[in-house]
């Protein structure tokens, strides 16, 4: 099974050891992240969105411009645009990049986030709002003819798309959410489902229930994502240090970053996490959670740390559990994608390469 590689491309230098300074839109800091990631062949970058950032498809297309083979995984939010316009946008998206566009739905976790747009619905009704916005989704993207839909949260009529995704009827559909409402929609609807960095056994658990949520909705179930921050060195013991040092500059440097730990924990990805960090700083083969840790879980915040490859290893451990893609960036963001375009993709891709044909012989 062919692993992919996911990098990302922020609109500015920043992260949990790097202040954020200078335009929110630093066009020099996309175009350098974007080639960086392609020279380093990674398959894709993703793109966020929260509340108060730069809108992601627009981000997005200057990332496509600035590259040509570069896949895109564009983070949007359903309910704040119309799905039959979001179809549309992200259609017109992969048709300007050639086929690269994929999208990556966040449905969201925080009221708090979530009402600074005006968004008041409980998280209940996120999902289900959710799975109506993906169903028309699909359906724009893959009518030939006008159709109807009539849900709870949208009604349209006679709906038709003249722009179709270049890859054919759909965009692939990445999709993020732990809670039991996520993994609901997650089987019916997802093309592969975005885990945060847990551990082997949490991940595990994670992949049954979305598998059976697939099986209930009589459906093959998705390709799976884990997300991750690795540090890496030359040797194992620097690798430590080097954690230990990003977690002090983060620690000092809190403030200023953003990234505090708030009071009440809102989704169930990052309380997961914490869970997970409760066990110990360091878990499984060289897990780290010391970030998440610090900052309450906000997103992507565990690590493997280790040599190249110490942590190509582990990457192939979490292949033999059923993740075949894995979304990385480091804090360090520009030189960290360049570490891993040439020390660590390379390795992963020889291994599960070694991993696959020693598979096919032993089925054989």
């Amino acid at each position: 099974m062919p692993v992919e590689f996911i990098g990302f491309v922020s609109s500015r230098n920043h992260s949990e050891t790097i202040p954020p300074s200078g335009p929110v839109i630093d066009l020099d800091h996309i175009e350098t992240a974007a080639k960086i990631h392609e020279n380093g062949r990674f398959d894709r970058v993703l793109i966020a969105f929260h509340s108060n950032s730069p809108e992601s498809i627009l981000l997005a297309q200057h990332v496509a411009a600035s590259t040509r083979d570069l896949g895109l995984m564009v983070a949007h939010r359903p309910g704040f645009t119309a799905p039959t316009l979001a179809a549309r946008q992200l259609a017109t998206l992969d048709q300007i990049s050639r086929g690269r566009a994929a999208v990556h739905i966040i449905t969201g976790g925080s009221d708090v986030e979530l009402e600074a747009d005006g968004d008041h619905t409980t998280k209940a009704d996120r999902y289900a709002r959710t799975r109506e916005y993906l169903e028309i989704l699909r359906k724009e993207w893959g009518s030939q003819e006008p159709f109807d839909y009539a849900g709870r949260f949208y009604t349209v009529k006679g709906a038709s798309s003249l722009v179709k995704p270049y890859q054919g009827e759909a965009i692939p559909v990445y999709f993020g959410g732990s809670s039991e409402e996520a993994i609901a929609v997650a089987g019916e609807q997802a093309d592969i489902y975005a885990l945060w960095g847990e551990t082997y056994e949490q991940v595990r658990e994670t992949i049954a229930r979305v598998r059976a949520s697939a099986e209930k909705a009589g459906r093959a179930p998705p390709r799976f994502s884990l997300s991750l921050r690795p540090i890496l060195a030359e040797t194992e013991e620097a690798a430590w240090a080097k954690a230990d040092a990003i977690l002090e500059q983060a620690r000092q440097l809190q403030d200023k970053t953003g990234y505090t730990r708030s009071s009440v924990i809102p989704n169930e990805g990052s309380r997961r996490l914490l869970a997970a960090a409760k066990q110990g700083s360091r878990l499984d083969k060289r897990l780290w959670t010391g970030i998440a840790e610090l900052t309450g879980a906000k997103g992507n915040s565990t690590s493997l740390v280790g040599t190249p490859d110490q942590v190509a290893e582990a990457l192939l451990d979490y292949y033999r559990l059923g993740i075949s893609t894995f979304l990385i960036r480091g804090f360090d963001p520009l030189a960290d994608a360049y570490a891993y375009g040439r020390d660590l993709l390379p390795r992963v891709r020889a291994l599960v390469a070694k991993e696959d044909q020693r598979v096919g012989q032993k089925a054989a």
